[in-house]
């Protein structure tokens, strides 16, 4: 995989770090999980599926309905998969409507299990003896969401909204945890909205507090259901944007399903389902992000192709009140 951007954003350290419950260190400062130091975990392997299969049973009869089956990301798959995900990918996963996507991303979240297969993820081999309190841990500490609908607690503000998954973790303060929200909204563009309810912000703009929210405990790995679905062109190619920029800038693993091939252009790979299985990858050599204007005249056929776009080490700060 080529690492094709330039794109860096200050990653704050000012302060001291405070103690985990279990000894270990951390730093509400510290917005995005560090680079890596070495070649090796540079390259680390993030996700690793063998023979995945997911069947459900119609109530009142013997019969079952095959969601999955013989989903492989491995090495040494041979045709009936490709190669394991690896740190700092940005995957997208596209198919019909009823493929097996969303299932597929709830099973790589730890959300469902597999009837049969194993799933590893990040080290850990996960099958469906694992114990629902180790996989709620899990997914607590090392894997961020964003989906179409935003999830978002009315009630709450922005800044409580992404304050949450530090609450329910439980290692930093009320102060820490209130320092770091702030931080991550401001390096989602929206410095300027911490005191918003939901309802006070446009579609685009909470989707951005759903990605600063899923970024709260410093995830490894960030899985996106349809996260532009809800959105126009402009704040399509806004999110977009945002997440190559925290992939690259942080190497920090995307996992993302969409309908839009348009936004196929963002991607390392793009893994095609069909039949409840993987059919076809296609890699970029560089991944790109679209150009706005062009694009929307391409949309209402003043040009002849499909998107342009531009390459992603463009300068696109200004996207991003950081």
């Amino acid at each position: 995989m080529n690492d094709c951007t330039g794109w860096r954003t200050p990653i704050f350290h000012e302060e001291g770090p405070v103690e985990e419950s279990n000894g270990r260190r951390a730093n509400a400062n510290v917005l995005l999980p560090e680079p890596c130091d070495t070649e090796e975990a540079e390259n680390a392997v993030v996700l690793r599926l063998r023979n995945i299969e997911k069947s459900y049973s119609i109530e009142g009869t013997d019969d079952r309905v095959v969601v999955l089956r013989n989903v492989n990301l491995c090495e040494q798959c041979g045709r009936d998969g490709f190669g394991p995900i690896r740190r700092g990918e940005f995957v997208m996963i596209r198919g019909p409507s009823g493929g097996g996507k969303t299932t597929l991303l709830s099973i790589i979240g730890t959300i469902d299990l597999p009837t049969s297969g194993t799933i590893e993820l990040m080290g850990t081999v996960i099958n469906r003896q694992t114990p629902d309190s180790v996989l709620a841990e899990f997914r607590l500490r090392k894997i961020g969401f964003v989906f179409q609908t935003f999830n978002l607690i009315s009630t709450m503000t922005a800044l409580e909204n992404v304050e949450l998954p530090m609450t329910l973790r439980g290692v930093l303060s009320k102060k820490e945890r209130r320092l770091r929200a702030s931080r991550l909204l401001a390096l989602v563009g929206l410095r300027n909205r911490l005191n918003h309810l939901p309802s006070e912000l446009s579609g685009g703009e909470q989707q951005r507090v759903t990605i600063a929210r899923s970024l709260a405990n410093n995830p490894q790995l960030l899985l996106l259901d349809e996260p532009t679905g809800d959105l126009d062109t402009l704040n399509t190619i806004q999110v977009m944007d945002l997440l190559l920029r925290l992939n690259r800038m942080t190497k920090t693993t995307c996992i993302m399903v969409t309908h839009n091939p348009d936004v196929e252009c963002y991607a390392d790979r793009i893994l095609y389902v069909a039949d409840s299985r993987f059919v076809k990858e296609v890699r970029n050599s560089c991944p790109q992000r679209l150009l706005y204007d062009v694009y929307v005249k391409s949309l209402e056929g003043r040009e002849n192709q499909l998107t342009t776009v531009v390459p992603s080490e463009e300068d696109t700060s200004e996207l991003f009140e950081v």
